[in-house]
């Protein structure tokens, strides 16, 4: 079984390497213009790859909310090897297809090591909800910014925009209720469920659910418990999550500062540009969930910053360094994640 697990290990490792070749050559421009943006943002790059370190905390910290609530007690790792795991298992999200979920697998395979199947299986499950549910209160709570900047005069509010504001909202508060559902009974039963009606899985669906009925059963009880028994976990890793975005969107108020859009300076104009920062990684991380499907979310991100600064009445020029930073941000912490991957010391 060790063996077996080393070598899942390598496939995942090989596989976030290869990611890396494919996103180096995928690049919109040449590696002459490549280089002339990574000039330009000169020092910044510091600050811009930095500032994932908080992010990458407290998303460890709310999967760390996530397995002792699960648990009922203090669990049996360390802090370290959950910020290692948060951070491998994203660095293998963004190099894989079907909405980023290359990191699962393998977060359940590590934290197997340190307790028991089902219970690492449920915390990673439960934390892959969270981390879309978060999602959603993002996209929600950034509407409202929208509309209170809009209000000030700030951004243009026209009927075009009002229509897809309140289908943002509409899809937000039917995602609320799907997730309340999944939290109160259990996912995974329901998952089964949906991949049966698949053609040609029917009868794959029906071996898994006759071999691993009790383990369903299980797994699906330790998530709907989570939300029944320990609220206080539950909406610790929610303000976790949520907040970890909110930090992220300092890295394109960096870049926005480096173009010298600071809408006036002082407190007021660094927290409105703050605050558009907020919206263009909302309006971005929308539009690549909805084509989630491609690998890397290839040309999908680059798409969504554009559209979203232009959006707020910047250039196109400027959406265009912006996705190409973040991207060269994404590939030195798939490589930060590829070594950490090799580094297995609990």
């Amino acid at each position: 079984m060790k063996w077996t697990k080393q070598r899942l290990n390598n496939l995942f490792f090989l596989l976030g390497c290869a990611a890396v070749v494919v996103m180096l050559l995928t690049f919109d421009v040449s590696f002459v213009e490549l280089w002339q943006h990574l000039c330009h943002a000169g020092y910044w790059l510091i600050p811009i790859i930095g500032i994932w370190l908080v992010v990458y905390a407290l998303n460890a910290f709310a999967w760390q909310a996530i397995i002792e609530g699960n648990l009922g007690h203090k669990a049996p790792i360390s802090f370290w090897r959950i910020y290692r795991l948060t951070i491998t298992g994203y660095a293998l999200n963004y190099a894989t297809p079907v909405g980023g979920l290359g990191g699962e697998p393998y977060r359940i395979m590590e934290l197997s090591k340190d307790i028991d199947k089902q219970h690492a299986t449920s915390s990673v499950i439960l934390y892959a909800m969270m981390h879309f549910f978060a999602h959603f209160w993002f996209w929600f709570i950034s509407i409202f910014i929208y509309l209170a900047l809009a209000a000030g005069g700030n951004l243009p509010i026209t009927p075009a925009i009002g229509i897809t504001l309140a289908i943002i909202v509409v899809f937000c508060l039917f995602a609320f209720y799907l997730f309340s559902k999944g939290y109160r009974n259990g996912l995974v039963k329901y998952v089964l469920g949906v991949i049966s009606h698949i053609p040609g899985l029917k009868k794959w669906t029906l071996r898994q659910w006759a071999r691993h009925a009790e383990s369903i059963e299980n797994i699906d009880h330790q998530i709907a418990a989570l939300y029944g028994q320990d609220t206080w976990a539950f909406y610790r890793s929610l303000l976790l999550e949520y907040f970890s975005r909110v930090v992220q969107s300092s890295e394109v108020m960096f870049m926005l500062l480096l173009f010298g859009i600071d809408n006036g300076g002082g407190i007021d104009g660094l927290t409105i540009t703050f605050l558009h920062s907020i919206l263009i990684v909302a309006f971005t991380t929308l539009f690549a969930n909805l084509i989630g499907f491609l690998p890397m979310q290839l040309g999908v991100q680059e798409g969504g910053f554009v559209l979203s600064i232009a959006a707020l009445g910047l250039s196109a020029a400027l959406g265009i360094f912006v996705s190409i930073i973040c991207r060269v941000r994404e590939i030195i912490w798939i490589l930060i994640g590829m070594l950490l991957m090799k580094i297995d010391k609990q």
